[in-house]
């Protein structure tokens, strides 16, 4: 770190719920732990995303509604960066932004919670199951086709007390989040990859931050981890070669196994018809690029299938 860096302030971008709150706090006191001198303020900003608590995220444009304020926070330079869960950042990044940086990735399962500590098995014949995930709508059918899939908003403290009042028999949520504000113990049972593959980028972080600012990335960058970079960006090449948005039913998962990258596909039509899988395993990639070339042929063989 030069320098020149040192005694500085940084303002980060961050949404107002609890989950966003405790991730951004996390990252700004690792930063600053990492940067001697390094001070970090909190922007906070509501998105479009969570003004509508009720409508599907696909009828109101998508995931990207939980991130557009926040770039335009970077863009007016009221915030030297912002902090997303990198699953709500689009295929293709707004003109002018970049990501400087994938920390260490959290837990990326699903994980159900079920009243009275059910288990995906336990389950009752037809209950009711709330998800606002077309992704994980498809895995929970594909493994209980019995199962009623209902639309769940809100955030993570609302989806949990509407199990708890009776609304669902379960919900599923990112396991990560749940660790992330500490209510890993909510989770009744953590789905296996292999029953719900998780979305791309699913528990890692994305720090955005205006491509102009090459001090600000430089910083920022102490933080990246290479191996949760390597993953993540051939997971969002497959997402950007099946033009997949919170309309598709789409995930990839990437992991390193020994000296190779594992990294299995899934896509169906948005009625989940037609869900077809792939794999790929390869020498773990020695550049992001290599990962990303990976990424896009797993997906352009989904397309093709």
């Amino acid at each position: 770190m030069n320098a020149d860096f040192e005694a500085r302030k940084l303002v980060l971008a961050t949404r107002r719920s609890a989950l966003a709150l405790a991730q951004s706090r996390a990252f700004a006191r690792a930063l600053e732990a990492r940067a001697a001198g390094l001070a970090v303020e909190e922007l906070h900003v509501v998105t479009s995303g969570d003004k509508d608590q009720t409508s599907r995220l696909q009828d109101i444009g998508g995931k990207g509604l939980f991130i557009k304020e926040l770039e335009e926070a970077l863009y007016a330079k009221t915030a030297h960066f912002a902090v997303h869960s990198i699953k709500d950042v689009p295929a293709h990044l707004a003109p002018g932004l970049v990501i400087a940086c994938v920390p260490p990735r959290e837990d990326p399962r699903d994980a159900l919670i079920g009243r009275g500590g059910a288990k995906l098995a336990d389950l009752a014949q037809g209950a009711k199951v709330g998800t606002s995930s077309l992704r994980r709508a498809l895995c929970l059918k594909r493994a209980r086709p019995d199962l009623v899939i209902e639309p769940l908003r809100g955030n993570v403290d609302t989806r949990l007390r509407k199990v708890d009042e009776g609304m669902y028999d379960a919900i599923v949520l990112a396991y990560a989040g749940l660790r992330r504000l500490g209510l890993e113990g909510r989770a009744t049972d953590v789905l296996d990859p292999s029953v719900s593959l998780p979305a791309i980028g699913q528990g890692a972080l994305g720090i955005e931050c205006r491509g102009e600012d090459a001090d600000v990335s430089e910083i920022l960058a102490v933080m990246a981890d290479a191996e949760t970079w390597t993953c993540v960006a051939a997971e969002r090449a497959v997402m950007r070669a099946v033009e997949g948005d919170c309309k598709t039913p789409v995930a990839a998962y990437a992991k390193r196994d020994g000296d190779r990258l594992v990294m299995e596909g899934l896509l169906a039509e948005q009625d989940g018809s037609r869900a077809r899988s792939g794999t790929r395993s390869i020498p773990f990639p020695s550049d992001r690029a290599e990962a990303e070339r990976v990424g896009r042929d797993l997906g352009e063989e989904l397309l093709r299938s």
